[in-house]
């Protein structure tokens, strides 16, 4: 990203995940998380958010979940597993994030909560204008299982911070119900 560009980081949360008796990284999706998943990737699509690269948390669910949003996007999407986007704090994400090229200019984080929340909630502390404050504060009460935040950066991804960034959409895509 040059110097002034705006670049998008969108966030993911996970689709709904089952509770079958195996341990919280191999969890697989749920029925609604399999239809709910499609549904995020169709809003990706539709909403003109297609990354240049995703970073997906090595938990089972948060797989899943990317590979049926990606079948979504009529495109090939670069993607990278991080084994630190599992139970991240909002700090080991940025993290994650600066480590990105620059030449990244819409990057997709496919992960969990609270850890997603918080960081879309910090890097967009800032509102500039009453709409842009009552997303945030619905993003901050409930971040659900599907859900997508884009948020607008300014500068390079190494100097991402609390404060920097805007939200400028948050969605909850569902699949129908069959």
């Amino acid at each position: 990203m040059s110097t002034g560009a705006t670049a998008r980081l969108v966030l993911l949360r996970h689709a709904k995940s089952a509770w079958p008796d195996v341990a919280d990284h191999e969890r697989p999706l749920g029925p609604r998380g399999l239809r709910d998943a499609p549904a995020a990737g169709r809003w990706l699509r539709d909403a003109d958010c297609l990354p240049a690269l995703v970073i997906c948390s090595t938990a089972r669910r948060a797989r899943e979940t990317w590979a049926l949003a990606a079948g979504q996007l009529g495109v090939e999407v670069p993607v990278r597993f991080d084994e630190r986007v599992y139970a991240a704090e909002p700090e080991d994400l940025l993290e994650v994030v600066s480590e990105v090229p620059e030449e990244v200019r819409t990057l997709l984080l496919v992960g969990h909560n609270p850890g997603l929340a918080d960081l879309a909630v910090s890097l967009a502390q800032e509102a500039v204008d009453p709409t842009e404050a009552a997303e945030i504060d619905r993003l901050s009460q409930k971040f659900p299982t599907s859900a997508i935040a884009v948020l607008a950066c300014p500068g390079p991804w190494q100097e991402l911070a609390p404060g920097s960034a805007r939200l400028t959409r948050f969605a909850v895509p569902r699949g129908a119900a069959r």
